[in-house]
């Protein structure tokens, strides 16, 4: 449920509300909106009256919250959520653009195309620095020297970093060198991972598993805000179909749907649904077209030469043509890059 509480409500009413709720066994989320603050409560016993919490002074509306996922559901968060990390911003009118490799391969690489990024307005470079590869003989990234690499070129372009992190035991390794934690689609479930992502303090970004629905999506970002981080970002990147001439349907139809499900932003990753990098382009326009937050494009100088996800990956130059579409989208729909 949510309990709304009245204007001008003083702190130490909310103390005592707070207290109210959790002698009952709750675990409360407090959430302060623009007009009004709202506690979340987890948990509801067979033995508490809703009806009496309506009577608490302080207290202006109780509403249950129907969703299972309860700190998600845009009942208990009317405003969209905006997340800042130095100059970027996921969820505004701001649309956010993240960009870089698959993956981290030397330093010339890395550096090169973090110029690029920071060239064509960018403000997060994307790189892995641990690949979860589908075989065991590909290539499995740098580990730490990936790491160190990524973030002196993002450094150097004043560039937020996005890296993926796979196992709990890696969180404060990468925690040291990434602004952004990114979960990969196969890790959407691995609770243990979003439990401690939950309480690590950096913004996280979720991608969709190829065969989730969209409950199971947000019920896996409802573990991360209820261990604590409210900063989560949501990011579709295609769900797998019977079709073979796709690598995954980009479902373009989740970012509208969710506008309505949830609070929190949703970013567009073209670039793995598709097969060849050709098919990147009209993905990412109409991504925007439908809503969402910003887009995470791979880029490559030599797709040809790339150790991991070459086809799909865009040149320096179809990159900034690319984004210059966007930004005559973005337009069209009030928003800007």
């Amino acid at each position: 449920m949510i309990v709304i509480l009245e204007k001008n409500i003083t702190e130490e009413q909310i103390e005592n509300i707070s207290s109210y709720m959790k002698d009952f066994g709750l675990e409360v989320h407090r959430m302060d909106g623009k007009e009004r603050i709202v506690l979340g409560a987890i948990g509801i016993q067979p033995n508490f009256d809703i009806r009496k919490m309506k009577s608490v002074p302080g207290v202006a509306d109780v509403i249950k919250i129907l969703d299972p996922f309860k700190l998600a559901s845009r009942t208990f968060k009317q405003e969209d959520t905006v997340i800042k990390i130095n100059r970027t911003e996921i969820g505004s009118t701001n649309l956010a653009l993240i960009a870089g490799p698959c993956s981290i391969e030397n330093d010339e690489q890395i550096f090169k195309l973090a110029e690029v990024v920071a060239d064509s307005g960018g403000t997060v470079l994307r790189g892995g620095a641990f690949k979860p590869r589908t075989s065991p003989y590909s290539f499995q990234g740098l580990g730490e020297e990936g790491l160190k690499l990524i973030r002196q070129a993002a450094d150097h372009f004043k560039l937020n970093v996005i890296t993926e992190v796979m196992q709990t035991e890696q969180v404060d390794l990468v925690g040291k060198y990434t602004d952004i934690f990114q979960i990969g689609a196969r890790n959407m479930q691995n609770y243990p991972l979003l439990k401690e992502l939950g309480k690590a303090g950096k913004p996280v970004m979720l991608k969709r598993h190829w065969s989730a629905t969209l409950e199971e999506w947000l019920m896996s970002a409802e573990y991360l805000l209820s261990h604590g981080n409210k900063d989560v970002i949501l990011c579709e990147r295609g769900i797998r179909s019977f079709d073979n001439p796709n690598r995954f349907i980009f479902d373009l139809s989740s970012i509208p749907v969710l506008k309505g499900m949830t609070h929190l932003p949703v970013i567009a990753d073209p670039s793995h649904a598709a097969l060849y990098s050709e098919h990147v382009l009209p993905m990412a326009r109409a991504a925007i077209a439908a809503g969402a937050a910003g887009v995470m494009i791979e880029i490559h100088d030599q797709p040809e030469k790339a150790l991991s996800d070459g086809p799909q990956a865009l040149t320096p130059k179809v990159y900034i043509n690319l984004i210059e579409d966007l930004k005559k989208i973005a337009e069209v729909i009030g928003k800007k890059f």
